[in-house]
């Protein structure tokens, strides 16, 4: 099951991809909105199947038709795990300590499938990272291990863009984590009945202007899927619709030798076998 949220001619809604290029939709004028979204997420797999049902009766559209918004409206908790893949550690010098390395991204740090990512006027250091990101279904707190893939709804693909600079030199990610528009999400939301629990054994390769320059297994994740969800909700409420980004692997542009960053012209692809490839070009920030 794939769905994506779009926008056309100042309206938008949901559809249901049933081909390569069609979709059957339905608006949000008509109660297919975020909130209704999210309360079938919250359901499990049973409410989004029916919100997935409803769907298939709408009007068919092209998604060449449409504009594609971000797949999970960007109203809840957008959590990253840092250091997740062993190489990638490694490149790093990262020590993992007891605790994984958790920080949080705001919605205006994202834009949608297709839409340019801003190299920022303040730095040249801009980044790629490509993720895997877990959308939560069904909320809870202190989430049992042997239950936290029940309350994962689905999946999708992050771009966790990141300016390296404003990254490493302070104590803490935040700001380098957060330049406005620098990462991406999509193209689609996939639900997790089909594929592998946790997305074990899936591949992602990120290309940059059609050269690999990252590929590997997300059974290189050092903390899994299950493992996130018990671990956070331990912490904090999750609830329908957040997002947690689990990290990416090694070949980012910070270590390479030289140094390899985005600058504007390039495009980004993100690959995630099953749920498509995530596309963004790059501009300068205004």
């Amino acid at each position: 099951m794939r769905i994506v949220r779009f926008a056309k001619d100042g309206r938008e809604g949901f559809g249901l991809v049933q081909g390569d290029d069609a979709i059957a939709v339905r608006w949000e004028a008509d109660g297919f909105d975020a909130a209704a979204f999210l309360k079938a997420l919250g359901e499990g797999a049973s409410g989004l199947a029916a919100f997935a049902a409803e769907l298939g009766k709408g009007s068919a559209l092209r998604l060449d038709e449409v504009s594609l918004c971000t797949p999970v409206p960007l109203t809840g908790k957008i959590l990253c795990l840092g250091a997740n893949f062993g190489e990638h550690a490694s490149e790093a010098h990262f020590e993992h300590s007891q605790h994984p390395a958790v920080f949080m991204r705001t919605r205006d740090s994202f834009v949608a499938p297709g839409e340019s990512l801003l190299k920022p006027k303040l730095s040249n250091d801009f980044d790629f990272e490509g993720e895997l990101a877990v959308v939560v279904g069904r909320g809870g707190r202190h989430i049992a291990l042997d239950r936290a893939l029940d309350h994962v709804a689905g999946y999708t693909i992050c771009q966790e863009g990141s300016i390296r600079d404003y990254q490493l030199n302070a104590p803490q990610w935040t700001l380098g984590k957060n330049f406005y528009r620098s990462g991406s999400l999509g193209p689609a939301f996939v639900a997790a009945e089909g594929l592998p629990p946790g997305g074990k054994g899936l591949r992602l390769v990120t290309r940059l202007n059609g050269a690999v320059v990252q590929d590997a297994s997300l059974s290189e994740m050092l903390i899994d899927v299950a493992s996130a969800v018990s671990f956070i909700s331990g912490v904090m409420l999750l609830e329908p619709g957040d997002v947690i980004a689990m990290g990416t692997c090694a070949g980012v542009g910070l270590f390479r030798k030289p140094p390899l960053f985005m600058k504007a012209g390039d495009i980004c692809e993100i690959e995630i076998e099953g749920l498509g490839i995530l596309r963004n070009d790059v501009v300068d920030e205004a």
